[in-house]
């Protein structure tokens, strides 16, 4: 199983950015896929979540309205749309898949996530 995350960049406050992971050695469609995110010197934190059929759950700091998660199974990709960006919000952002078992309130711990990807690097300059 491999999940490749990319788009990160370097992008000034306010602006925008869409992250995506590409999923191999799965079925995306059977799989709940989350994004995660560390910044320097802090624990990872919980972004998102988007169920294997399709509801999605929010981070209280990202249910601002900012993110959007979105999958795409026929791809094979899970995204993370990105809106009016903050240098608060400058971490590498981590995409991982979880068991579909996995109850709501679960959700926010990457103990639930059995999947990571590698990270990508979001830099919001102020």
């Amino acid at each position: 199983v491999q999940l490749q995350a990319s788009g990160g960049g370097w992008v000034q406050t306010g602006g925008s950015l869409r992250l995506s992971c590409v999923a191999s050695g799965l079925t995306l469609s059977a799989y709940n896929m989350a994004w995660f995110r560390q910044a320097p010197g802090k624990e990872r934190e919980y972004v998102a979540t988007i169920r294997w059929n399709g509801p999605s759950y929010y981070s209280r700091d990202s249910r601002k309205g900012r993110f959007t998660i979105s999958r795409d199974n026929a791809k094979s990709t899970l995204y993370l749309q990105m809106n009016n960006l903050e240098p608060e919000d400058t971490a590498v952002y981590y995409c991982a898949a979880g068991s579909k078992t996995t109850i709501v309130s679960d959700m926010s711990s990457l103990h639930r996530y059995d999947y990571w990807g590698q990270g990508t690097l979001v830099t919001v300059s102020s």
